[in-house]
């Protein structure tokens, strides 16, 4: 086990250096160096870029004190006739998080990317640089991108001894243009351990940081859990070369959260009132995620669209800020207690999906439409009324409940003949292939279509989760833990990602789900089709 705190490290730096001026004069011309560097500000969590766009491109990072973020870019390693940008500030309101939004970036170049911060003193000191470069995606390019979700859950953080959260480095090697946070980015609701018992008598052995050692109540114990996530050296490689896009579930707050969320009988909260959870999770989400923020209009909105050109537009919606309680899920009508996207999302979606002018139209969602995703029972003792999470209701029949406002949005996706639209999500800790078949539904006005699910990316590992048959779930493949296995951790190799390419000239589209070593384990071909129904 080792235990990070890199206050204690520096202060144990410090005073090593003042010991060995005081008793050895001779050697203070070589220990002023290192004295006088480490007063200039660190970076000690790297860059990210995000929201990859054309023409524009997030660069996000981090000081450890109050500093001013500066950018260099160039489109060539040389950095020759490179633009500096001087960034915004870092305070202590931000955690001294800082992002700056390149613009004016020409189609199909490569960005190379340097990264500093100076502080606030007159003297200015300066970090040293961090480099990192992405590529700005052009007509004549291919399209490649990954997607996963899940990190650092269920106590299986980072293990230095087993190569850290290699399940990155696989998916930096594939060098994707871009990829999907599909959600739970941060297990704020689980502590991580010194170590744990794993599979086959194994043992896993976590690095740790006291923001972990607890569930998340405090703005500073939320930061901490992103913090944590980027002490892994593949996380950080993996963020300097390939752009974000990301979106939140729930364990970036608290397992299932909705307004019907209780935690009076849970005794790690003394942070009773899920509000204020809620509001310190998305301050700490918005601060490390790389993300454009939106306007005054709705500052913290996660819902958004991303073009790529005539190829490709992707839809991250937002299944988690939206929705009314967890219920039993089973109301013939719509209401308060069915609404999971909300009205106003709904709306926008329908609209840019009209309006896209892509082959193909990937909708980014944090949960899946037709699998069944408990949260106990509504009455709270064994064998009452289940309560659900997700979409589903285990009933298999007509729409009903939160599947009402889903089945308005398949409907209008046929009236309005929009083709070629996938689903990618994450969620439940396994990889599978879906086929949403009308001919097999309950429910049945709506057009096929595909959903894939992968993750989790560095965490336990569940399922098969059972399917609801409202909207005639075909499953194609999947891939989890053996019958009786649950909560494996990444030793037994059930960490999956899964890649999409789209070739520009066929326009097809091919998606793979990938293990951790970055092996195929399943793959489908999708042939796009030509214009509208």
């Amino acid at each position: 086990m080792k235990t990070f705190d890199q206050n204690s490290c520096r202060k144990q730096q410090s005073i090593s250096v003042a010991t060995a001026i005081a008793a050895f004069p001779i050697i203070l011309a070589l220990a002023m160096p290192s004295a006088m560097a480490a007063e200039a500000p660190l970076m000690e969590q790297g860059i990210q870029f995000g929201d990859l766009a054309p023409g524009r491109a997030i660069v996000w990072s981090r000081a450890d004190r109050p500093a001013r973020m500066m950018v260099e870019y160039a489109f060539n390693e040389q950095f020759t006739g490179s633009q500096i940008i001087r960034g915004s500030y870092a305070l202590e309101s931000s955690d001294y998080t800082a992002r700056q939004d390149l613009t004016g970036l020409p189609e199909g170049k490569d960005v190379f990317v340097k990264v500093w911060f100076e502080d606030l003193t007159n003297a200015r000191s300066k970090s040293e640089p961090v480099t990192g470069h992405f590529h700005t995606i052009g007509k004549r390019d291919d399209i490649r991108f990954v997607w996963g979700g899940d990190t650092a859950g269920q106590g299986w953080g980072i293990n230095e001894a087993f190569g850290g959260m290699k399940i990155y480095e696989a998916m930096r090697q594939v060098e994707p243009q871009f990829f999907i946070q599909s959600g739970d980015s941060v297990y704020s609701d689980g502590p991580i351990p010194e170590s744990k018992p794993a599979e086959n008598g194994q043992i896993w052995t976590n690095l740790v940081t006291p923001e972990v050692s607890k569930v998340a109540e405090t703005l500073n114990e939320f930061r901490g859990r992103y913090k944590y996530n980027l002490l892994d050296n593949n996380l950080r490689r993996f963020n300097a070369e390939v752009p974000q896009i990301w979106q939140w579930d729930d364990h970036e707050v608290v397992n299932n959260w909705s307004d019907s969320k209780d935690l009076n009988a849970d005794p790690r909260y003394t942070e009773k009132n899920v509000p204020t959870l809620i509001a310190r999770a998305t301050k700490a989400f918005h601060e490390y995620a790389p993300l454009r923020p939106h306007d005054a209009e709705e500052s913290e909105r996660v819902y958004r669209k991303l073009s790529y050109g005539k190829l490709l537009d992707v839809f991250v919606i937002d299944m988690r800020s939206y929705r009314g309680p967890n219920t039993s899920n089973l109301q013939t009508k719509e209401g308060s207690d069915t609404v999971f996207l909300g009205e106003v999302q709904l709306n926008w979606l329908k609209k840019e999906l009209k309006n896209s002018g892509a082959t193909w139209k990937v909708i980014s969602a944090d949960m899946p439409i037709g699998l069944n995703i408990g949260d106990g029972t509504v009455d709270n003792v064994p064998n009452g009324t289940p309560r659900w999470e997700a979409i589903a209701n285990g009933n298999s029949g007509v729409a009903a409940g939160r599947e009402l406002e889903i089945a308005r949005l398949l409907s209008f996706i046929k009236q309005e003949h929009i083709n070629n639209l996938v689903w990618l999500t994450a969620d439940v800790h396994y990889a599978a292939a879906h086929f949403y078949d009308p001919a097999k539904a309950q429910t049945k006005n709506f057009s096929p279509f595909w959903e894939f699910v992968a993750g989790p990316l560095n965490a336990g590992s569940f399922g098969p989760n059972s399917t609801d048959g409202t909207f005639g779930l075909q499953v194609v493949f999947s891939k989890a833990p053996p019958a009786g296995q649950v909560n494996l951790s990444p030793y037994a190799g059930l960490q999956f990602f899964g890649e999409v390419n789209i070739d520009r000239n066929s326009k097809a589209m091919t998606v793979d789900l990938k293990d951790i070593e970055g092996t195929t384990v399943f793959s489908k071909i999708l042939p796009a089709e030509s214009g509208k129904d």
